[in-house]
């Protein structure tokens, strides 16, 4: 039986937890805890050339170097911190002091010493390990105590170790960092994608809830003022408000679902039965075969935003709507520029962005308000 995939924001998810499991806890410890084995090496050189308490100083020297190391490599990974520094200082001190009781054998240590700098400052790190592998290559030459100084160096292999795994080290590190910073990238996509759909909720909600409560609210209005003088038609009107606050409520389920049916046709229908309502003249169009079909689910919000904004805000006697294959616009003959601003207009104004158009909302000549909203393309309207 095929497994059936997780969804991409559970994938995610996931995903960089996972990547953050391989970076904290126990795990970041005992991975480079591993490789300390090869510090036998040095182990083998006190034995060899200390004796006493001499020896008993090694051997200590070697366990605070491990120690260090262990707290050094977690620090490296993080660029602010100042910590790591004074780690790489104490591992070098004490690489430096192993030498007098391990001899040549100690530069087995600058190995270490060597991961933790390309892990820290990456491709910067190249004089130092050039430094380090010199240093491995010509010290023992240098130092007249040291027995068979050149042939241990060489035997050893720590000069060409050095380099070697110094380029291993950068490549994996640049793995790594690619690695968390997609990680953090995919957090980031995710952050984003849910503050997208709060924001489409959000503005969803007042599109559907303002049209359809500034509706409500005038035909319960009207259905009292009736109720003494025309109780059939009051009887009329609440039952009119009980099939939109039922239709309210679907609406209200499928913005949250992110499915919206809205139609041309069908808001200048409940625009016209709105304006009716609040006694509004209205000058509709009859038909909308007119706009292109691509555009009249859009027109269809801009219908509802600016219908309700005449309604409720404009004061008004006459309202008109105009349409084109790619331009809707309303005017009113009300006070102009009341609830000319807020969330609805922004939202509108989101959609019409993101489909290519542009909102031009003002005065109207010689009063009122004007409403438009025009789709173009490469900076033309549409014809």
């Amino acid at each position: 039986m095929a497994l059936e995939p997780l969804p991409a924001g559970q994938a995610e998810s996931e995903w960089v937890a996972i990547q953050r499991k391989w970076t904290r806890g126990w795990r970041h410890v005992v991975f480079p805890g591993v490789f300390l084995v090869y510090l036998v090496q040095v182990g083998v050189g006190v034995a060899q050339y200390s004796r006493g308490l001499d020896a008993v100083a090694g051997y200590v020297v070697l366990a605070a170097f491990c120690v260090a190391y262990l707290f050094a490599v977690p620090e490296a990974w993080r660029p602010d911190s100042r910590r790591f520094w004074r780690l790489y200082a104490i591992l070098l001190a004490l690489s430096v002091v192993e030498m007098l009781f391990a001899r040549a054998d100690a530069f087995v240590m600058c190995v270490f010493i060597v991961v933790v700098t390309v892990a820290r400052l990456g491709g910067r790190s190249a004089p130092i390990v050039i430094a380090f592998t010199l240093g491995a290559t010509f010290i023992p030459c240098l130092v007249p105590s040291w027995h068979d100084n050149l042939r241990t160096a060489l035997s050893n292999g720590t000069a060409i170790s050095i380099p070697m795994i110094a380029l291993a080290m950068f490549g994996f590190f640049n793995v790594m960092r690619g690695n968390r910073a997609l990680a953090e990238a995919r957090a980031e996509l995710a952050r984003l994608a849910a503050e997208n759909e709060r924001s489409r909720i959000a503005r969803d909600l007042h599109d559907l809830l303002g049209h359809s409560l500034t509706t409500i609210t005038v035909k319960a209005g009207l259905a009292r003022r009736l109720g003494a003088t025309d109780p059939d038609r009051a009887l009329k009107e609440i039952a009119e408000v009980e099939s939109l606050a039922r239709r309210s409520l679907g609406d209200v389920r499928a913005a949250v679902a992110n499915y919206r049916e809205v139609t041309l046709a069908g808001e200048l229908a409940t625009g016209r039965e709105l304006l009716r309502a609040a006694g509004i003249a209205a000058d509709l169009p009859g038909a909308v075969e007119v706009v292109d079909p691509a555009y009249q689910e859009l027109f269809g919000w801009v219908l509802r935003e600016g219908l309700t904004n005449v309604v409720r805000h404009a004061h008004a006697s006459l309202c008109v709507v105009r349409l084109s294959r790619s331009s809707v616009e309303i005017l009113d003959d009300g006070v102009g520029g009341a609830g000319c601003s807020g969330s609805g207009l922004a939202g509108l104004q989101e959609r019409v962005a993101a489909a290519g158009g542009v909102v031009d909302a003002g005065p109207n000549v010689p009063n009122g308000w004007r409403l438009r909203v025009e789709l173009r393309a490469n900076g033309r309207a549409l014809t």
